[in-house]
């Protein structure tokens, strides 16, 4: 259903402006560099690679806090109401941390490190990250694990130093497996910041030494699946969900996933039982209902759309503009023109400057009969988008219903110049060149 699929659109154009915003005129603001040393003591266990991986995430993890520390004292953070953990876990999806010097002798490796970030650039971008549910879960995921991991290796080289025999043995396996793991997040946090500068092979790169590393490391799998999906190669990002499915079959985020390839690659049957899986698994899943809403739009399934798009206001509102406008584009199907314009009226309160939407609340109004009510939305559409197509078009419609058919034929015409095929087709039956 057209009316439907522009809701994806809209959802990624809400994004890229976003993230154009967050980052203009913050330019010539000052930068801060923050600059942190660790020693690790390795021991007979230890390499020089090991003791580094060990010394980076732990030089990594006190630069993030001191980060997180000095962001928390600036006003517009403190706006925003995060704890100072939630405050640096965010951090570490934004900012890289550069090694300035190291040093191996053998038995001690020592290394210093800093993170240089302009903190209003930071400030912007944990603001747009922190409405990213799937990626601020993600990101969580990865700190807890680290902080795990870098637990459960200094317990592990403790005991390494007082156990013998078969005992040791076992420990120092464990040992290595904590090293390895590491290594994987290493590689995975270097993806992340591929990403930021759009660079999807490199982290496509970064990923698969991770998994390389650790086989079975589920994050890795979404985060490659999400470079695929980028690199437009859906078939391989779907191979990607269906690995992390295999490593975690209750994992209704993988589920989400894939149901979202499928519906790029037009498999709404497929897209439609896997985010059914999904909320199966999660009944609080809120985009996995949106999602399936537009899916049932598109298969015009309209008044099981709706109930959807109820259920994800249910559960969050964050989602709201993109909701009311799929359940007014399935009130519309339905031919419920009143309730269409309720929830065109809702999205244009949050999204005042959408011209598409008063397209679409004056075909509503069309369908009603108030055809000046719709020249006036599709007059505001043409204000905020001169180059809608649809609403010169539908224009001329509405004027043609009046009687005014001069206007009509203008309107189509410089539809038909924008690429309108209706317009042009009307123009040629005719006899008009436009």
């Amino acid at each position: 259903m057209k009316l439907i699929s522009r809701i994806h659109i809209l959802s990624a154009a809400l994004f890229l402006i976003l993230s154009f915003l967050l980052s203009a005129n913050s330019s010539f603001a000052e930068t801060k560099t923050f600059i942190k040393e660790y020693t690790h003591n390795a021991g007979d266990e230890d390499s020089r690679n090991s003791s580094r991986t060990i010394a980076l995430r732990e030089v990594k993890r006190l630069l993030l806090e001191e980060l997180g520390t000095y962001l928390e004292s600036q006003t517009e953070v403190k706006n925003f109401q995060l704890t100072k953990d939630q405050i640096t876990t965010l951090t570490a999806g934004i900012v890289s941390t550069e090694v300035i010097e190291d040093k191996w002798d053998g038995k001690i490796y020592w290394l210093k490190a800093k993170i240089t970030a302009n903190p209003q650039d930071v400030i912007k971008s944990i603001d747009s990250l922190r409405k990213d549910r799937e990626k601020s879960k993600e990101l969580e995921e990865i700190r807890k694990l680290s902080d795990h991991l870098l637990k459960e290796n200094e317990r592990l080289r403790k005991e390494l130093a007082t156990t013998n025999g078969e005992k040791r043995e076992q420990k120092k396996t464990a040992y290595n497996k904590t090293i390895k793991e590491l290594d994987a997040i290493e590689w995975f946090e270097k993806a992340q910041m591929y990403y930021k500068v759009g660079n999807f092979n490199e982290a496509i790169n970064a990923l698969n030494k991770s998994i390389e590393i650790v086989p079975i490391f589920i994050n890795a799998y979404y985060s490659r699946a999400y470079a695929y999906e980028n690199l437009g190669n859906y078939n391989l990002a779907i191979q990607d969900y269906n690995m992390a499915i295999e490593i975690q079959p209750n994992d209704a985020a993988a589920y989400f996933g894939r149901g979202q390839l499928y519906s790029a690659l037009n498999n709404f049957s497929s897209a439609l039982l896997d985010y059914n899986k999904a909320i199966e698994l999660n009944p609080k899943y809120a985009l996995a209902f949106y999602y399936r809403g537009n899916t049932h739009g598109i298969l015009r399934n309209y008044n099981q759309a709706i109930n959807d798009y109820n259920k994800t206001l249910e559960l969050d509102k964050m989602y709201a503009e993109v909701v009311y406008l799929g359940r007014g584009a399935s009130y519309f199907m339905l031919r419920d023109y009143k309730q269409a314009i309720n929830d065109y009226d809702k999205t244009i309160e949050l999204l005042p400057k959408y011209a598409q939407v008063y397209v679409l609340r004056g075909d509503a109004y069309s369908a009603l009969g108030n055809f000046k009510k719709a020249i006036q939305n599709y007059d505001k559409a043409i204000e905020l988008n001169p180059q809608n197509s649809d609403a010169y078009y539908n224009r001329g419609i509405a004027y043609g219903k009046l009687g005014n058919n001069r206007r009509a034929i203008d309107d189509y015409e410089i539809a038909a110049r924008l690429g309108d095929k209706g317009s042009q087709d009307f123009l040629k039956s005719i006899g008009i060149s436009w």
